[in-house]
């Protein structure tokens, strides 16, 4: 925990690190289909969490309407199973492109221009983000479990730390991707004839 808290109290070196030490990680041989495999394996948990919870959802729908009995835990569960499948895809997103980009200009960009603004954008924009949301969250983790936080509800779920730590897994597996997209990004440039 001292260790987050230097990171806490530094956290321009925190982030000039992460992105320094993702530029090296970059280089590792097939790092990038070791990474991609995590992010496919967190986006298969991120499918069947949405499979789950839809079936949840339907049986929690058919209980109040039909039979007037609710859960609150398991509506709770609906929540936790909403921000896994929210958190655990996200990093799969950016492995396939498909994040919202807002730029008018990108497309009629030429190829190595869309790739160096990918470039700059994972180095300053996702990298420090995600490494500014793990090193927030922890503490906030670390609270939750220390204090055995759980529902204020009656008949809620218990142990809220749990789900508060998916955001840490969440931004730890969008670091990695990022690793993974700048190695990518390297072998396109490096490979691509033309423009």
């Amino acid at each position: 925990m001292e260790f987050i808290n230097y990171l806490n109290e530094h956290l321009d070196i925190a982030i000039i690190s992460a992105i320094i030490l993702a530029v090296i990680i970059s280089f590792v041989p097939k790092i990038d289909f070791y990474i991609e495999s995590l992010t496919k394996a967190f986006m298969l948990i991120s499918v069947f969490s949405l499979i789950l919870l839809t079936l949840i959802v339907s049986y929690d729908v058919i209980m109040r309407k039909l039979f007037s009995q609710g859960s609150i835990a398991l509506q709770e569960l609906e929540w936790h199973l909403f921000d896994i499948v929210f958190l655990f895809s996200i990093a799969y997103t950016l492995s396939k492109d498909k994040h919202v980009r807002v730029d008018i200009f990108y497309e009629k960009f030429s190829f190595k221009v869309k790739k160096i603004i990918n470039i700059v954008t994972i180095l300053f924009f996702v990298i420090p983000l995600s490494v500014l949301i793990i090193v927030e969250a922890v503490p906030f983790v670390e609270m939750s479990y220390m204090q055995n936080e759980s529902s204020g509800d009656p008949g809620g779920l218990c142990c809220r730390w749990i789900i508060k730590s998916t955001i840490i897994w969440a931004f730890l597996m969008v670091y990695l991707q990022s690793v993974a997209e700048l190695k990518k990004i390297y072998y396109q440039l490096k490979h691509h004839k033309g423009d």
